[in-house]
């Protein structure tokens, strides 16, 4: 299996560039806790080809990402990797993560349609409709998903799957809508759905100079209402997950969510400069959410009672938020 050098490298990588969630896989179980390490460094290395504020050469890095996905599939040599002009670190999480596939019966398919997304972050700048949008999402979150909950040995996974989706595509339409300014800015991307754009005036040059104008505000309300349909969803089948993964899935969801908190905070204005939480808060929301599971021991219960994200229930009746974080 993955040995110790595989594992703190790929631990530093998630340290290093994903902190909310890194403090949320912390609190997993061993036995699923350093898997996640690998997976999210293999994540990173595919994202990170195409993530890039350098001017690139997209066949390089359409080259690079073959590579990587070939010795993600077991097809490639390290030589192979090597030519592909990825590193030391590179290499080691590859190969790590190929024994996680093996070991865990991770699906090709899942492993190709990631890698299917961040090859189409080199063509595809902005999303016409939200149908667009999602249909990346499948490569970029609901795969990710899928593996994780093979590495967690969900058992039922035919219930399960359906809400770790919705919670995948959640997670990445908060990024989405905590880094607009971010994805213009450094990568020339926009992930806000031309017809959600359309219906509120809002144009492509005008995110790009920064104007947050009365349309742009409520068309970011609107994008948030849509991925809290998506938190509904998604927690509602944490209690599908194994009882010693539960807590810190809840945790990324309260982490994740809390950003609606922040954006709503600065009306909606995500192009001024980028929402982030402190580690102060993240630490605060960790301790409420523990008391809470302490208390209850249900995903839902606590996931309302901390989150700005409104219950179904209260959804559904037209109220506000219940449970506002303060």
């Amino acid at each position: 299996m993955v040995d110790s050098t595989q594992i703190s490298t790929s631990k530093a990588i998630q340290q290093r560039t994903g902190k909310t969630f890194h403090l949320a896989t912390r609190l997993l179980p061993e036995r699923v806790r350093h898997s996640t390490y690998v997976l999210y460094a293999f994540f990173r290395v595919a994202d990170d080809v195409v993530d890039t504020t350098a001017d690139r050469d997209p066949d390089e890095q359409r080259r690079e990402l073959e590579a990587v996905r070939a010795a993600a599939l077991g097809d490639a040599d390290a030589a192979e990797v090597t030519e592909a002009a990825l590193g030391d670190d590179e290499r080691e999480v590859l190969a790590a993560f190929r024994e996680l596939a093996d070991h865990y019966d991770i699906a090709d398919d899942d492993v190709n349609t990631f890698v299917d997304a961040m090859l189409s972050d080199l063509e595809t700048a902005e999303y016409d409709t939200y149908e667009e949008l999602a249909a990346y999402m499948r490569g970029s979150a609901v795969a990710v998903a899928n593996m994780m909950m093979a590495v967690m040995d969900v058992e039922d996974c035919e219930d399960a799957a359906p809400h770790a989706a919705a919670l995948a595509e959640a997670f990445q339409l908060s990024n989405f809508l905590r880094d607009v300014r971010e994805d213009v800015d450094d990568y020339d991307r926009i992930y806000l759905p031309g017809e959600t754009r359309r219906e509120h005036g809002v144009t492509v040059d005008q995110l790009r100079r920064h104007e947050v104008t009365h349309g742009f505000r409520e068309a970011i309300r609107a994008e948030l209402a849509r991925t809290e349909a998506r938190y509904r969803e998604g927690v509602a089948g944490i209690k599908y997950l194994p009882s010693d993964c539960q807590f810190a899935v809840l945790l990324s969801a309260v982490l994740y969510a809390d950003h609606h908190r922040e954006i709503r905070a600065r009306e909606c204005d995500v192009l001024s400069e980028t929402p982030s939480l402190s580690t102060t808060r993240k630490l605060w929301l960790l301790a409420k959410t523990r008391a809470l599971w302490a208390y209850y021991g249900d995903p839902e219960a606590v996931f309302y009672r901390v989150s700005c994200v409104s219950s179904p229930a209260d959804h559904h009746h037209g109220h506000g938020d219940p449970h506002p974080a303060p």
